[in-house]
C-alpha cells in the first residue's frame, strides 16, 4: 500500500524539477563550468583567458561571446531536464517508499528520528544515482564542451550515443560512464541533509505538531524551508560536487576515488578551490530546490484529486462500488493524509448514489 503515494510523490517531484531546471539552467551551467575550469586550464584545454572571474563575468562572456546570445546558455539542457527529471522522479519514488514505511506504527508522528531521517534520504539518493549517473557525465560534458571549444562554439554539438562512446574509449571500460558515482554517493548527503534540516525547520514552524498543519505549510513557508534548507546542505557538501565535476570531465581517473580528489585540490590549490564558484551555486540551490518543491506540492495536489476523480467517475460502472468502499476505506486507514483528505471526494460521490455520482465529481473540480 506504500507504492501508490510513492509514486504520486515521484511524479510530482519530476514535475517541479522540470519546472525549476528550465526557469535555472543558465545558472547551472555556469557553476559546472566554474567548478571546473581550474582543471581545464591544468589540462590545457582553456587558457587563462577563457576563464572566468565569477557568476557576472560568465554571464556577461557567454552572452557575448559564446553561442551567439541566449542559446549559448542552454547548451545541454534537452540531456539535463531528462536526467534531472529521472533523478527527481527515483529519488522521491525511493525516499516517499523508505520513509513511509518507516513511519508505520510510529502513532501517527509525521517525521523520523534524526538518523532515520539521514539515512532515508541517503539511501534514497545512492538508488537513484545509480541509474542516471551515466546521464549525469553526459551533461557534464555538453555543458563545457563550448567553453574548452577555442571559438567559443562546436562546430557540432555531439549527440547522446557520441558522448557515450568517447567516455567508454577514453576510459577503457563501461564502468568509465559510472565515473563520479563514488561522488554521488557522498553528495546523497546533500538531498538527505537537505530533507533533514527541512523536517527541523518545519517542526519549528509547526510547534504542535499536528499533522494537518505539517502538509500543508501554504506556498510561501514551503518555498522558503525548502529554499533555506538546500542552501543549508549545498554549504556542507560543495568540495565534493567540485571534485565530482573535476572527475567527469577529466579523460581518465587521476585519483583513485573522490576523497583522493579532494586530497589533491587541497593539497596542489589550496581550499579556496575547493569552493570555486559557491555563491552560484547557493543562488542556485536556493531558487531551484524552492521552485522545486513548491511546484511538486501544487502538481501533487492536482494528482491526488485527479486520482480521487478517476475513482468517483467509476463508481457509475456495475459492480465497483463495492470494491471502491474498500479501496477508500484502505486508504483512509494506512495511507499518508493528503491521500486520506483526498478521500472526501469519494465520500461525496458515494453519499449521493450512483446516479448522481457523476456530478458531484464535476462540482468538486469546478470548486
Amino acid at each position: 500500500m506504500t507504492l501508490l503515494p510513492s509514486i504520486g510523490h515521484a511524479a510530482s517531484g519530476a514535475t517541479g524539477t522540470i519546472i525549476s531546471t528550465l526557469l535555472t539552467y543558465p545558472l547551472d551551467l555556469i557553476n559546472t563550468r566554474l567548478k571546473v575550469q581550474r582543471q581545464l586550464k591544468q589540462d590545457g584545454s582553456i587558457t587563462d583567458e577563457d576563464g572566468y572571474d565569477g557568476v557576472i563575468d560568465a554571464f556577461l562572456t557567454i552572452y557575448k561571446k559564446e553561442g551567439g546570445g541566449l542559446r549559448g546558455f542552454f547548451d545541454g539542457l534537452e540531456t539535463d531536464l531528462v536526467k534531472s527529471a529521472a533523478d527527481s522522479f527515483l529519488f522521491f519514488l525511493f525516499y516517499t517508499w523508505f520513509r513511509t514505511r518507516r513511519l508505520v506504527g510510529r502513532n501517527n508522528l509525521p517525521y523520523l528520528k534524526v538518523l532515520e531521517e539521514l539515512a532515508v534520504g541517503a539511501s534514497a539518493g545512492a538508488c537513484a544515482k545509480l541509474f542516471t549517473t551515466p546521464v549525469s557525465n553526459v551533461v557534464t560534458r555538453r555543458q563545457t564542451a563550448s567553453f574548452k571549444s577555442k571559438s567559443g562554439s562546436p562546430e557540432r554539438q555531439q549527440t547522446f550515443a557520441e558522448i557515450i562512446r568517447e567516455i567508454r574509449r577514453e576510459r577503457g571500460t563501461i564502468k568509465g560512464l559510472w565515473a563520479g558515482y563514488s561522488a554521488s554517493l557522498v553528495l546523497t548527503l546533500n538531498p538527505s541533509l537537505t530533507f533533514f534540516l527541512q523536517q527541523i525547520l518545519k517542526r519549528l514552524v509547526v510547534a504542535d505538531g499536528k499533522k494537518r498543519k505539517w502538509d500543508d505549510l501554504g506556498p510561501a513557508i514551503t518555498f522558503l524551508l525548502a529554499a533555506t534548507s538546500k542552501v543549508g546542505a549545498t554549504a556542507v557538501t560543495y568540495p565534493f560536487s567540485i571534485a565530482k565535476a573535476r572527475i567527469q570531465v577529466s579523460s581518465a581517473d587521476k585519483e583513485k576515488g573522490i576523497f583522493g580528489m579532494v586530497g589533491r585540490i587541497y593539497k596542489t590549490e589550496g581550499v579556496k578551490a575547493l569552493y570555486d564558484g559557491i555563491g552560484g551555486e547557493l543562488l542556485k540551490g536556493f531558487f531551484n530546490h524552492g521552485t522545486t518543491m513548491l511546484s511538486k506540492d501544487l502538481a501533487h495536489g492536482f494528482i491526488v484529486r485527479g486520482y480521487f476523480v478517476v475513482l468517483g467517475l467509476l463508481v457509475k460502472w456495475p459492480g465497483l462500488k463495492g470494491k471502491l468502499i474498500k479501496k477508500w476505506r484502505e486508504l483512509k486507514r494506512k495511507e499518508e493524509s493528503e491521500f486520506v483528505r483526498g478521500g472526501r471526494f469519494v465520500k461525496d460521490i458515494l453519499s449521493g448514489g450512483l446516479g448522481h455520482g457523476k456530478g458531484v465529481v464535476i462540482g468538486s473540480v469546478k470548486g
